[in-house]
């Protein structure tokens, strides 16, 4: 069934000259409109769009891509606030409602907010929260040590930092166990460590028995292996990027990298620097 605030493979029906109709099943045709949309489309093709609703509160279709979906948390900027709410910038055209009743704290032009996406069941609309607690589950999680899962980086606290896990509960990663920059609104994956008696949930960053990095050159060598073993970053680079990458200066990162080269640990070219390939593999 095509759903309202996610992603759907739908099948063309016909064009028309304002764009395409799609077979929105239950939801019936959805127009897909003729901007931007690819040329040589036939009917009975299917396409990946998202459906939402355009300014008449009519479900439409688009192949530009939200910054997230109905589900999802997200960290947003505050375009605009008039007397219905503030309205978010999502990446569409139409900007995303959050009414005053789901503000946290007054929300003003310019500003960013953690928010949850949801669909209103009372107007069927999608709107935002900023109330996100009331969205993540108090039941007992079912999670295992060692779990693999996503986490949404809410912010600092004065242990370390809350996350969202898999957009369902709250967890917590331990400063003691944090060996590399976060953000608040960041997506990474992260580990189960261990579930409390109390319901609460222990995170970590890396899987159980990972040594963790002690030296500058460990956390560049994790970093280039977690991320297809290239990183944008040269000793001719800005020391305030090095920092929120690895949270060194940048005379202990070019120490670690001239190290490392000598080594022929990795390669260094005029973009960035590369895992040598026999240490890749």
């Amino acid at each position: 069934m095509a759903t309202v605030g996610r992603y759907n493979t739908l099948k063309i029906l016909r064009e028309t000259g304002s764009g395409y109709f799609l077979d929105g099943e239950e939801l019936g045709d959805i127009l897909l409109p003729g901007k931007n949309v690819p040329h040589g489309l036939k009917a009975e093709e299917e396409i990946e769009v998202f459906l939402y609703f355009d300014s008449e509160d009519r479900i439409i279709a688009t192949i530009e891509d939200p910054y997230c979906e109905v589900g999802d948390f997200a960290l947003l900027e505050v375009i605009e606030v008039n007397e219905i709410g503030a309205f978010l910038n999502w990446g569409l055209q139409k900007e995303l409602l959050v009414p005053f009743r789901e503000q946290k704290v007054k929300m003003e032009p310019g500003s960013w907010h953690i928010v949850r996406i949801y669909l209103d069941e009372q107007t069927n609309r999608i709107a935002a929260s900023a109330k996100v607690d009331k969205f993540l589950g108090k039941e007992p999680a079912a999670f295992k040590p060692g779990e693999e899962v996503e986490l949404f980086i809410y912010g600092p606290c004065p242990l370390g930092f809350n996350a969202i896990i898999n957009n369902s509960h709250w967890g917590m990663l331990y400063s003691g166990e944090v060996f590399q920059p976060l953000n608040r609104g960041e997506q990474i994956t992260g580990y189960i460590s261990k579930v409390r008696e109390d319901g609460k949930i222990d995170l970590n960053l890396y899987p159980a028995g990972y040594k963790k990095a002690e030296t500058s050159a460990e956390l560049i060598v994790e970093y280039l292996k977690r991320n297809n073993n290239f990183l944008e970053l040269t000793d001719r680079s800005p020391a305030d990027a090095i920092y929120e990458t690895f949270g060194i200066s940048k005379k202990n990162f070019k120490m670690a990298v001239g190290s490392l080269y000598k080594n022929r640990v990795i390669e260094i070219g005029e973009n960035g620097i590369r895992l040598a390939e026999k240490t890749g593999n």
